[in-house]
């Protein structure tokens, strides 16, 4: 897996799902240091979990509520729980993301 993160996170076990991220567990909440390749599309889906991130190379261009917005490097987006969503990497992307269950 790339990605420009530091060593001690890339110690971190692999999350597995559709993209490549490490994965930092914590009570009640996931925390995902993720990569993706340019032209890297993930489909429409839900999750059980209200996410956050951040991006720290590249672009998403996240796709929720019939919106389409472009979020670069240091902005934050939100994705709430059980919300349809997709998401596009037209340049190789980096980003950590946080996942919160409800307790």
């Amino acid at each position: 897996m790339s990605g420009s993160y530091p060593s001690k996170i890339k110690e971190l076990p692999l999350y597995d799902g559709r993209f490549d991220a490490y994965k930092l567990k914590a009570e009640n909440s996931d925390v995902l240091f993720a990569s993706y390749p340019a032209g890297t599309f993930i489909p429409p889906h839900t999750h059980d979990t209200d996410n956050h991130g951040v991006i720290t190379k590249g672009e998403l261009i996240l796709t929720m509520n019939g919106a389409t917005q472009r979020i670069g490097i240091g902005q934050w987006y939100h994705v709430p729980a059980h919300v349809e969503h997709s998401a596009t990497f037209d340049v190789e992307t980096d980003e950590i993301e946080f996942w919160f269950k409800d307790k």
